[in-house]
């Protein structure tokens, strides 16, 4: 499925049998209309928006591109054409920009926290994402400069706590190896004795769940006394949130992973005005 033939989903959601409201009461003319911002923040959405509003014949000036921070008040698109298209569009294309904006706001500012404390740390999302928009979540993370990780369970091995308990930690990083030669091979541990076992199982990334900070610290000295720290990857997650991750990012993992950049998103808000007709732009 092409972004274009998921985006017209959600039109189709909104409306499955037409706009029914501009269908009854506004007539066959063009106009104008501006999209502002209405807080602080970063853009993110702008290539769907014009993707879906071009898409229905509506023509686009675009201000601003992904990733520009914008302020209260700064129109980021002007759009023009058959009124009942603007109308048709509206919702889906603000509520789109609103959620990635969201993400790509709130990632920034994550990844400005872990930059502060070390500067060669990662501030990564999860697959904890809107069903069916997980595309587009995906994409707001990386505009706002954090990396998207997993997008599927087809895009990686990532042995969990629930494979661990049907399967032995060595015997499972030794199906994973037999599995492919040419995949990466992540685990998950909740231990400093089990993250030895792992990186000694040559796994490639190492994600230390829900540990404190303290536990993490241990759990590096461990593969450094035993020279394997430089070997793998070290990863962190589990209930991290902006008042703990600068604390995590100060013990020297490569990158902390968070459900929170996405899954607690906070809506970026816009809105779309209607300008005044102006005969002169017939």
């Amino acid at each position: 499925m092409t972004e274009l033939d998921e985006l017209l989903q959600f039109i189709r959601e909104d409306a499955p049998s037409g706009d029914v409201t501009s269908d009854a009461v506004i007539p066959d003319v063009r106009c104008s209309a501006v999209i502002r911002t209405e807080q602080e923040g970063i853009l993110a959405g702008i290539a769907e928006a014009i993707l879906l509003f071009t898409h229905f014949g509506v023509t686009i000036t675009s201000r601003m591109n992904d990733g520009d921070s914008v302020k209260r008040g700064d129109v980021i698109l002007s759009v023009s054409g058959t009124a009942k298209k603007i109308l048709l569009v509206e919702r889906t294309a603000l509520n789109i920009l609103g959620r990635m904006s969201g993400i790509a706001t709130q990632t920034r500012r994550m990844a400005a926290i872990v930059r502060a404390k070390n500067p060669s740390c990662r501030v990564a999302g999860t697959r904890k994402t809107c069903p069916g928009f997980r595309r587009f979540d995906k994409r707001a993370v990386q505009i706002g400069g954090g990396d998207p990780h997993r997008t599927t369970l087809s895009d990686g091995i990532l042995i969990k706590d629930n494979h661990l308990a049907l399967v032995p930690l060595e015997e499972a990083l030794r199906a994973a190896r037999a599995y492919s030669a040419y995949r990466k091979i992540e685990i998950e541990v909740e231990s400093a004795t089990d993250a030895l076992k792992a990186a000694t199982g040559g796994a490639d990334i190492i994600m230390l769940d829900n540990m404190t900070p303290s536990q993490v610290r241990e759990t590096l000295e461990v593969l450094t006394k035993n020279g394997l720290r430089d070997r793998v990857t070290i990863e962190i997650s589990g209930g991290i949130d902006e008042t703990t991750l600068g604390e995590y990012a100060a013990c020297g993992v490569d990158v902390i992973s968070m459900g929170a950049l996405t899954h607690t998103v906070r809506n970026f808000s816009l809105s779309l005005e209607i300008l005044p007709y102006d005969p002169c732009s017939e």
